[in-house]
């Protein structure tokens, strides 16, 4: 459960990371850093998020659904 509620965090911080990135585009024009850095930050989360999963799928704590 532990698992699954850290998954939802980092996904949801990759979601604002994404909207602010947006948020600044349209705000400053493309004149700032920002955009970059909140871009920059979307992809490292995304990256840990994946590593999160492989990880959690190989030591046992995430299991795939088997539906039939």
């Amino acid at each position: 459960m532990l698992m699954k509620i850290i998954v939802l965090l980092v996904l949801a911080f990759i979601i604002y990371s994404l909207f602010s990135g947006l948020f600044y585009l349209v705000r400053d024009k493309g004149q700032s850093t920002r955009v970059v850095k909140a871009l920059t930050w979307r992809v490292g989360l995304s990256v840990v998020l994946f590593l999160i999963l492989m990880i959690a799928f190989h030591m046992g704590w995430l299991m795939p659904h088997v539906s039939g």
